[in-house]
């Protein structure tokens, strides 16, 4: 059971993380925007949601949310190889994994992606999101 659970979460980070590069927004923003009711639904029907190419998911819930585009290219920015948006929502669910404790999913995922290890995830300029799981879980 917990491994569909894991698997739903990395499916939500990398639509949350795909989102944000076809927006131009920062992640934290993008979360915001989104909002709770909508993650939820994401996490909650990821199995189902993941059965079409998740560049369409994302366009759909790109309109359904209304996120405008912004100005946050960290792709463009980025001076090497850029790690693809799987490899940013794993580790953004293994983070998420790791500080959750007894707190509600969803709430940690909110915190995780307001707080300062987010916008240094986002750093792919950066190794932070190279980093052991322990070093990025003290930035939080």
């Amino acid at each position: 059971m917990a491994a569909k659970h894991d698997s739903a979460l990395f499916f939500t980070c990398s639509l949350i993380e795909l989102i944000g590069r076809l927006t131009h927004q920062e992640r934290s923003a993008v979360v915001a925007l989104i909002g709770r009711p909508t993650i939820s639904h994401i996490y909650t029907h990821a199995d189902i949601l993941h059965c079409q190419p998740i560049e369409a998911t994302a366009h759909d819930y790109i309109q359904r949310c209304h996120i405008p585009q912004g100005a946050f290219d960290n792709v463009a920015a980025c001076r090497y190889d850029v790690p693809d948006y799987w490899d940013i929502g794993e580790v953004y669910q293994r983070l998420i994994l790791d500080v959750q404790g007894d707190a509600d999913l969803i709430d940690t995922l909110f915190h995780v992606y307001q707080s300062p290890a987010s916008k240094e995830i986002s750093n792919l300029n950066s190794d932070f999101y190279y980093q052991p799981r322990d070093y990025i879980a003290a930035h939080l």
